[in-house]
């Protein structure tokens, strides 16, 4: 008799055993995967405008937990993440100045080394490590600026970064952990947004922003006569073939129809010399159309 045959129930009990085991196992380590734990060096976003520019620094806050922080957990001398986890993170909207030194606007991971007397400041353009670059790149340096520690009463026990002394045009960084803490200077420029916004002020609305209105206008049928003074403005200012062809549309709306083909015929010509077919055969079908209508 088959061999194999009076030994089947058992193999299909055995296997039964063995999915449910595998069953169980996997449903346990779905069960871990969705477990969350507090970290012990909480991430944190601090955002803080001076005069017109945005800065945002992304950290991780790691606590003192009764060590000794400075010379022994952070070692003197050495290159340090500033933080915990990933690299440090300072974004800048505008180009700006440390300790009298220029900073293009970016993002930069702050590292710092730390001595007794001095934190040096390194603000370095690769952003994509976590902690410490594998292998450190000087060119990959876009400033080092060196500050002094002051030593304070009161021990902060979490890193902290904050921004203070918030003028128009300067603000403090300050790091503090420990009894430690020390500062940078920052230094901004207002005055050149707002020279550019008081010129576009008043210098009044552009070609363009005639044309956006009074293309509006006209596609969506509103006053027509209002549509067409904008445009008109608009190519005034600076004719492009197709601010010509709105203005020679809205013309046609108002029943001109010889003033809508001259007009016309300046777009197909500037069409023409911008290599734009479509529009020169849209504005010579219009013209075909209004000559039947004048």
């Amino acid at each position: 008799m088959d061999q194999t045959y009076i030994n089947q129930p058992k193999f299909i009990k055995y296997m039964k055993r063995l999915f449910l085991f595998l069953f169980v196992g996997l449903a346990i380590q779905g069960l871990n995967a969705q477990i969350t734990t507090p970290q012990p060096s909480p991430k944190a976003t601090i955002m803080q405008k001076i005069g017109l520019t945005d800065f945002t620094i992304s950290y991780s806050r790691p606590s003192a937990r009764s060590r000794m922080v400075f010379g022994d957990l952070v070692p003197y001398g050495e290159k340090w993440r500033t933080g915990a986890n990933e690299a440090t993170l300072l974004k800048i909207s505008d180009d700006i100045m440390i300790e009298g030194q220029a900073l293009k606007a970016g993002e930069y991971a702050i590292y710092t080394v730390p001595d007794k007397f001095n934190f040096e400041w390194i603000f370095y353009k690769n952003t994509t490590s976590w902690g410490l670059p594998e292998e450190w790149k000087e060119e990959e340096v876009a400033l080092r600026v060196k500050t002094p520690v002051n030593m304070v009463n009161n021990k902060t026990e979490t890193l902290t970064f904050d921004f203070d002394e918030l003028r128009n045009t300067s603000a403090i960084l300050k790091l503090t952990w420990e009894n430690v803490t020390t500062a940078c200077k920052i230094t901004v420029n207002p005055d050149i947004k707002v020279m550019k916004d008081i010129e576009k002020a008043l210098g009044g609305p552009k070609a363009g922003d005639y044309y956006a209105a009074g293309r509006y206008y006209l596609e969506n049928d509103k006053d027509a006569n209002q549509a067409y003074q904008w445009l008109h403005k608009a190519n005034e200012m600076s004719p492009k073939f197709y601010y010509l062809r709105q203005e020679a549309l809205a013309l046609a709306k108002l029943n001109r129809y010889k003033e809508a083909i001259e007009v016309a015929k300046k777009s197909t010509e500037m069409a023409k010399t911008e290599k734009n077919e479509e529009y020169v055969k849209m504005n010579t079908k219009d013209i075909e159309t209004w000559s039947k209508m004048k």
